[in-house]
């Protein structure tokens, strides 16, 4: 029985696997791996085998010798997350993507007209299935992070409910990688202290993992611990950021290279940016190390700009004065978000002329690429270069 507003969070399991596997019966019941130099996504059969996502492709190849590699098809995953956000929307007005294949749902005004929320999730899954062809994982809780954690755990291809009366029967056996924010950095310092399960560290006391972890992670997991999370599922508001990233695998990575990763992912961003009239004001970037630990550096200018050359040139900066980190631990994933998001409006486009090139330049470059493709004019340091396969944070 819950005592407050049911949230179901709902996450399509292996997505692109699940999308190949779709559109290809010889595909199903098979190990397959999605993207070569990289792994993109693995099935589930392939996972039985170690393949994870950001793994070298010849790695992935050498645990799983006999899977089936294909190449990503991003127009034909993007389909399909729209089909399934449909679904979504048709099941309740209340949804909060996360990403292009998982989001909240609020489900508590629904009981009178569609029952409790067992019933919807259930039927949710049957109607991404119908729909969409896809396999959907389906938690439900009383608060955001304990549905996460319910779909986490019920992977793949199930559904969870977890009663409000059973929560932290349910929770604090659980391992504390399952609480969001617990990395393999945190995650060690924590089983340095012996703390395993999320009851441990429940158990611990606030000012205990404050002084261990700093106040804002040691309240943050304190919090988590004893399932403290008032958000609501938020809609309605336009994104506060945009990105994108891409998987470099473990092999080492020059400047130059690292280089035209970035260029292209800010290309790419920044057509989003204005595709959708908005303007940016802090470039955030994002690491992932070989060790899999991960930093973020961000800078936010003093205006909010759509321009390609003045966020290409930021982003350039955070990743020199990241480069020591990047040389002494390696790199395995490279992203570029935009945040502090704002309305583009005519008027900041009324701009002194040597301030318009810039800006003309982009329109000029967008809509070429609009007509013959997004690939029909590229940077010069994109020349000769494969960019590989950039991932969207979210649905457009």
């Amino acid at each position: 029985m819950f005592v407050s507003t049911p949230i179901l969070h709902a996450d399509l399991d292996a997505f692109y696997a699940s999308v190949e596997q779709r559109d290809d019966p010889r595909l199903r019941g098979r190990p397959v791996i999605v993207g070569g130099g990289v792994v993109l996504a693995a099935s589930y059969e392939a996972k039985a085998y170690g393949v994870r996502t950001a793994m070298g492709g010849a790695r992935a190849r050498h645990l799983c010798p006999h899977a089936v590699v294909v190449p990503p098809r991003m127009s034909a995953y993007s389909a399909a997350s729209k089909a399934v956000f449909e679904v979504f929307r048709d099941t309740t007005p209340l949804v909060e993507g996360l990403s292009i294949d998982e989001a909240f749902l609020d489900v508590g005004g629904l009981h009178r007209i569609a029952g409790p929320p067992e019933v919807i999730a259930a039927r949710l899954r049957a109607d991404v299935l119908s729909r969409a062809g896809l396999p959907i994982t389906v938690g439900v809780a009383r608060t955001k992070f304990l549905a996460k954690v319910a779909s986490g755990v019920a992977k793949p291809d199930g559904l969870l409910v977890v009663p409000a009366d059973r929560e932290l029967e349910f929770l604090h056996p659980l391992p504390v990688e399952r609480l969001w924010g617990v990395g393999e950095v945190t995650a060690g310092k924590l089983h340095g202290l012996g703390l395993r399960t999320v009851g441990e560290v429940a158990a611990l006391g606030e000012a205990a993992l404050v002084s261990m972890l700093g106040r804002a992670a040691g309240r943050h997991l304190f919090a988590l611990a004893h399932n403290e999370d008032p958000r609501p599922v938020q809609t309605g508001r336009r994104r506060r950021s945009i990105g994108s990233q891409r998987a470099l695998g473990r092999r080492e990575r020059s400047r130059s290279d690292l280089d035209a990763v970035l260029a292209s992912l800010v290309d790419g961003v920044s057509r989003r940016l204005r595709s959708g009239d908005r303007a940016c004001r802090t470039v955030v970037l994002r690491l992932r190390f070989a060790d899999f630990s991960r930093a973020t550096r961000s800078h936010t200018l003093r205006s909010p700009t759509t321009e390609t050359s003045v966020l290409l040139a930021m982003a350039r900066e955070l990743l020199g004065a990241a480069m020591p980190l990047v040389r002494g631990r390696g790199i395995s994933l490279l992203g570029v978000s935009f945040t502090n998001l704002q309305d583009d409006s005519p008027m900041q486009l009324v701009l002194p002329f040597e301030e318009q090139k810039p800006a003309a330049l982009d329109a000029a470059l967008d809509g070429v690429r609009e007509r013959f493709g997004a690939r029909s004019v590229t940077r010069a340091v994109l020349l000769g270069r494969d960019p590989g396969v950039s991932v969207p944070l979210l649905p457009d």
